[in-house]
């Protein structure tokens, strides 16, 4: 969902932001109705339902601005903070209505351009952060041809990428089709998150919310994923407990947004979304505290053959 930033949202996305916020506050009005009936009969069976963020809504209408929250979920189902619920759910609609790579062939290639930096260990020394430098990469549409990677970096100036293992986990398949096979349901991806990731959860590292939030942050890094299943992807988000919003936050690449953030021991990563249009800008990456890195999506593309740019 990487876009071109825009200082103003067109006329046809404020009207179909506006009339999910109307939605919304019809959906609260309704809300408030059942919990009044609740009040006055408290003999019933009562179904929790979470209230939608009206004030900020009410003060979005007033600024003609938008604002939009996703839909209530079950009660048992831990959710993140309201405020990031809230952000997920802008930016799930907008990667809704994004518009499908036309005609992508099995042949192709998936073409992502980034600024990135990271740490790097040198003689059992601390680690040193390396200067923000140039990467792309081609990933086979299906998985099934040598991809390539290049990278203004020691070891990863030129590196031919093997095709996919058929006998890797599914953490390993994020090629475009693989990616267009997953649910679009909002608990569905949410159970197949959860589930994917519980490879990484041990005794060492028991936090199955930390392990599926790093998940969600690898999967919409250097990929492409269909629309449905992007959106769905962010709403299930929208579900990992800890989950929250820091404003203000700057890529490698000095843009700035907002991001969607969550710690785990000393390590946090800030995964940062233009404003605006709700385009992931990148993520930052942070270890006591210090940086650690992090990368800055410039392109995403569709290309017929590996080291073919746009």
């Amino acid at each position: 969902m990487n876009q071109p930033h825009e200082h103003d949202l067109p006329p046809a996305r404020h009207r179909l932001l506006k009339e999910h916020l109307m939605t919304e506050i019809r959906r609260e009005e309704r809300v408030e109705r059942v919990e009044r009936q609740e009040r006055e009969e408290p003999q019933r069976c009562r179904r929790w339902l979470r209230p939608a963020l009206v004030a900020a809504a009410v003060a979005a209408v007033a600024a003609i601005a938008v604002t939009v929250a996703v839909p209530s979920g079950d009660a048992a189902q831990p959710q993140a903070s309201r405020e990031a619920t809230a952000l997920l759910g802008h930016i799930a609609l907008a990667a809704e209505h994004e518009k499908a790579p036309a005609g992508v062939r099995d042949d192709q290639f998936v073409y992502i351009e980034s600024r990135v930096a990271g740490l790097v260990y040198e003689n059992g020394g601390p680690g040193r952060l390396q200067p923000v430098h140039e990467r792309e990469i081609w990933l086979s549409v299906d998985g099934t041809r040598k991809g390539l990677l290049e990278e203004d970096a020691p070891d990863n100036g030129h590196v031919v990428l093997g095709p996919k293992n058929k006998k890797a986990d599914e953490r390993a398949d994020t090629y475009y089709r693989d990616l267009a096979k997953l649910p679009t349901g909002t608990g569905a991806m949410r159970d197949w998150l959860y589930r994917v990731s519980a490879g990484e959860v041990d005794a060492e590292r028991p936090d199955r919310d930390a392990a599926a939030f790093t998940f969600f942050g690898d999967l919409i890094r250097e990929s492409l994923m269909p629309p449905k299943a992007s959106a769905a992807l962010y709403r299930a988000a929208a579900t990992i407990p800890g989950v929250e919003v820091v404003h203000g936050v700057k890529d490698l690449t000095g843009r700035e947004g907002v991001a969607i953030t969550r710690g785990s021991g000393t390590e946090r990563v800030q995964l940062i979304f233009d404003e605006r249009t709700y385009a992931f800008l990148g993520e930052r990456e942070y270890r006591d505290g210090t940086s650690a890195g992090g990368s800055a999506i410039l392109r995403r593309a569709v290309v017929d053959k590996a080291g073919e740019r746009p």
